[in-house]
């Protein structure tokens, strides 16, 4: 229980919005998986009726909340049944017009989006602040903050590209999370100089492949496997790297283990070469499994 009333600072979330305290007994639906982890590590799981099938950590916890569809294609009924008084959605999972549906019939809906690691610290405070855990959240806080200051900061940059699909091929702009979080390595994503979108589409026939050092797959969304960082390092002839993509993507409590695992891929491949990639595949692997 909180002590004193958090400002209205704390209480804005990413629209803008300033959000009220809630009541001791909220019931939470929360359509982003990110940050159905986090409000378990803050304590609030008895407080959730209402999560995503992607919401799959921590797996014993989540288990036992009900499932209303996807990120994008939501069981709006099935939510309007659970009768949440919160509902927790963010700028890029989910979809503008099915919140709005929602928000017809939910009285609060909390928007979130993070575009750094570091605000993850706004973000802690602020669903600490509204739900009464303001103290759980100081203590992640405190946790990141120990680690950004353990990674070591970059003295030099290298252009990478970072894959998030395929079938079309997708990439990263520059503005994203997942940039911002690999900026702090020394890894500078590179997307199509003439598409504005967030996670735009590209090619390798119009991919300028000696501006880019290395390539990166990730393991989510799409599931690349290894087999894909050895075959596309084959066909371009440059470095491929198989990464961990809830540790590089995943804001909330995730982003603690997240920097600990950059500064472990930093100290995996600091010359970024061919072996290294090789290293650092086998270490995604074992990282996830432990």
């Amino acid at each position: 229980m909180q002590t004193h009333l958090p400002s209205d600072a704390v209480l804005t979330d990413a629209l803008g919005t300033v959000h009220a305290v809630a009541s001791t007994t909220p019931r939470i639906v929360c359509l982003v998986p990110s940050i159905t982890e986090l409000l378990c590590d803050l304590g609030l799981a008895p407080y959730m009726v209402g999560r995503t099938g992607f919401c799959i950590h921590p797996a014993s916890v989540v288990a036992a909340i009900p499932k209303v569809g996807g990120t994008k294609d939501v069981n709006s009924e099935k939510i309007r049944q659970l009768a949440p008084t919160h509902l927790i959605v963010n700028v890029d999972e989910n979809e503008k017009p099915t919140v709005q549906l929602l928000a017809a019939s939910i009285p609060h809906v909390i928007v979130t989006h993070p575009l750094s690691p570091h605000d993850n610290l706004a973000l802690y405070r602020l669903l600490g602040a509204i739900f009464q855990v303001s103290a759980a959240a100081e203590q992640l806080c405190g946790r990141l903050e120990e680690e950004l200051a353990q990674l070591p900061a970059p003295t030099s940059f290298s252009r990478v590209l970072y894959c998030i699909w395929q079938d079309p091929w997708m990439t990263v702009s520059s503005q994203t999370y997942i940039s911002h979080m690999l900026a702090l390595a020394g890894w500078q994503t590179w997307s199509p100089p003439e598409r504005t979108e967030r996670y735009p589409v590209f090619s390798w026939d119009s991919t300028p492949l000696q501006q880019i050092e290395m390539v990166m797959l990730s393991t989510e969304p799409y599931r690349f496997t290894e087999a894909h960082a050895d075959a596309l390092e084959k066909q371009l002839g440059k470095p491929v790297c198989l990464l961990d993509g809830e540790m590089i993507s995943w804001y909330g409590s995730r982003a603690i283990a997240g920097i600990r695992y950059l500064r472990e891929l930093q100290h995996q491949f600091p010359h970024h070469s061919d072996g290294a990639c090789t290293h650092a595949q086998t270490y995604t692997q074992t990282y996830t499994q432990t």
